[in-house]
């Protein structure tokens, strides 16, 4: 059996890809350490941005383990313009999974991208993976999942977060893990 867990990077101070993460984040990252203290992993796999990759750092150092870097992971960019109701134009991307404003990227696009990487992981000979990413992807992969999950559940992930993503006989089971 298949485990695979999806982990939502801890609190960074913003959104570009060099942030780093909160002093709040940092001591997220030593309780994500902690968590998977008795969880056996045999791969982490992490978005190449600086908070993702610091919120997963002490568990590889840990387990003295090397990140893997996966540019599929990285966070959906929206559009290239900066909206005032930036909200309001993502929860539209729920209910219509090819709306693409200029310069972004679909929903529908953005799934494809982590599912992908999942079912590379599916197919890998490793049986307990970590795979490190951003909130608004990690929530399309769920919807690909569960259809219903939507703009609400999204807002309602925690940094960090971690869903678990079991694989028996070829059939997916999805369960959130991570208590704040």
């Amino acid at each position: 059996m298949k485990k695979i867990y999806v982990v939502r990077h801890c609190e960074a101070v913003g959104q570009s890809a060099e942030v780093h993460l909160t002093d709040k984040g940092y001591q997220q990252a030593l309780e994500l350490c902690k968590f998977f203290s008795n969880i056996k992993v045999d791969r982490i796999i992490s978005s190449l941005y600086r908070r993702a990759l610091e919120s997963i750092k002490p568990l590889a150092e840990n387990l003295n383990m090397e990140i893997e870097i996966e540019s599929n992971l990285k966070e959906r960019k929206l559009s290239i313009h900066s909206f005032s109701d930036w909200l309001e134009k993502l929860e539209k991307t729920y209910d219509d999974l090819d709306l693409k404003f200029e310069g972004g990227e679909s929903s529908r696009d953005a799934m494809k991208r982590i599912v992908q990487v999942i079912e590379n992981a599916l197919h890998s000979n490793s049986e307990n993976i970590v795979i490190v990413t951003h909130g608004n992807i990690m929530s399309l992969l769920l919807k690909h999942f569960l259809e219903d999950f939507g703009f609400e559940d999204w807002q309602n992930l925690s940094n960090p977060d971690v869903y678990l993503l079991d694989n028996e006989n070829n059939k997916v089971t999805i369960k959130r893990i991570w208590k704040e």
